[in-house]
């Protein structure tokens, strides 16, 4: 696969070379002042995305995974109760790993290409009288079937349960993307990763924790070594961390929240808006839907594309790779073969996504799909014209 093509699959996402080289660092001593000279305008600016003001931001050597087993493993103890619906591979893996870590789930099964279903979630909190369930898990952006939830709408359920369960979100294909506001929806875990739109290579996990979840750790009796966060706070305090940090990592998240705050992060979430709507006109153009079910569930930063009956999305992404050089998602459990993901967040541009659209419309053709070529992309350009802002070019 070619390293000259943009990728188009929900993260890692395109790399800008600035934050490429922000990243290659010498060596430094990371117990000295300039580790923390690095350290705390990173902590400042995940605080500033995220719309949080108390609490604690941590940096882990993870992927988002990571970072929801340290979510649970601060907060909760051995046969805990958890309240999360499954509609989506996202979900579905939150799920399990709370399985896997003793904790009793309850699910509510929901059908793929739905958000989380906000009736649902405050009638069980209505009836757990004796508040068993400790906390309510959100995927804010299922990242398998393109579906945003409405996070706000989540908290409201809880607050007319008059349930003191904690909320956590998995926000990692949505911070930095789409809009987040970490205080004013009542969050009190929020993860991401760095690879997606923060534009960085995966290695980090990136976690907001309010004083409510930092306060569950004083009775939490999960195991908890490696990402226990009253060791990270003992050592942030001082600008320092408890074992070897990944300073290139850190660094490199430093320069991503500046440039995310040179562009606005109103910007930001407007050119996302903007590059999944094009998207989302090219699929129509060929005849297709999205597998969100509703237009408020669309996200702005992933498309699953339904596939024509007796197609095969997952044909269409290898094609894409071998003929190519570009990427696209498969789909992922429930929907494998019957979607194609396009994923459209971090360093993209109109003409990157145009791009992307061109090629998957070579490949339907190829594989002898009902596509007319050039639909998609003249519905994606008509839109892109007609709502273009004028670009700052950069001085010779």
């Amino acid at each position: 696969m070619s390293a000259q093509n943009p990728v188009f699959i929900p993260g890692p996402t395109n790399m800008p070379e600035e934050l490429r080289k922000a990243c290659d660092i010498a060596t430094i001593d990371h117990r000295s002042p300039a580790f923390g000279r690095m350290f705390r305008p990173a902590v400042a600016g995940v605080k500033r995305v995220l719309q949080m003001g108390a609490g604690e931001v941590f940096l882990l050597p993870s992927t988002g995974t990571g970072g929801w087993e340290a979510a649970i493993s601060n907060t909760l103890s051995p046969g805990d109760t958890v309240l999360a619906a499954r509609f989506g591979m996202f979900s579905h893996r939150w799920i399990d790993l709370c399985l896997r870590h003793g904790l009793t789930v309850e699910i509510l099964e929901t059908p793929w290409g739905q958000g989380a279903p906000l009736a649902r979630i405050e009638a069980a909190l209505r009836a757990d009288r004796d508040h068993r369930i400790k906390v309510v898990l959100a995927t804010h952006n299922e990242t398998a079937t393109g579906v945003r939830s409405d996070i706000a709408g989540i908290r409201r359920a809880m607050d007319a349960a008059g349930h003191p369960a904690m909320l956590f979100v998995d926000g990692v294909s949505s911070i930095a993307s789409m809009p987040f506001s970490f205080d004013a929806w009542g969050v009190d875990i929020a993860v991401a990763g760095s690879q997606k739109g923060f534009m960085l290579p995966a290695g980090l996990a990136i976690l907001g924790v309010s004083p409510k979840a930092l306060a569950a750790m004083e009775t939490a009796r999960l195991p908890r070594c490696f990402f226990d966060f009253g060791d990270q706070i003992r050592s942030n305090a001082t600008g320092g961390f408890p074992y070897t940090p990944p300073v290139g990592l850190i660094a490199g998240l430093a320069r991503s929240i500046e440039m995310l705050e040179e562009e606005g992060l109103e910007a930001v979430y407007a050119r996302h808006h903007r590059l999944a709507e094009g998207v989302r006109r090219a699929v129509a153009a060929w005849g297709m839907r999205p597998c969100a079910a509703l237009p408020d569930l669309y996200s702005d930063t992933i498309t699953a594309v339904v596939v024509p009956e007796g197609c095969n999305g997952t044909e269409l992404v290898q094609l894409a790779a071998q003929k190519y050089g570009v990427a696209f998602g498969v789909g992922l459990g429930e929907v494998a073969g019957k979607v194609f993901r396009i994923g459209h967040l971090g360093m993209l541009t109109d003409v990157m996504v145009l791009a992307g659209l061109a090629t998957a419309e070579m490949c339907m053709a190829d594989l002898g799909w009902p596509i007319r070529l050039g639909s998609g992309v003249a519905a994606a350009q008509a839109f892109y014209r007609g709502t273009a802002q004028p670009v700052a070019m950069a001085a010779e």
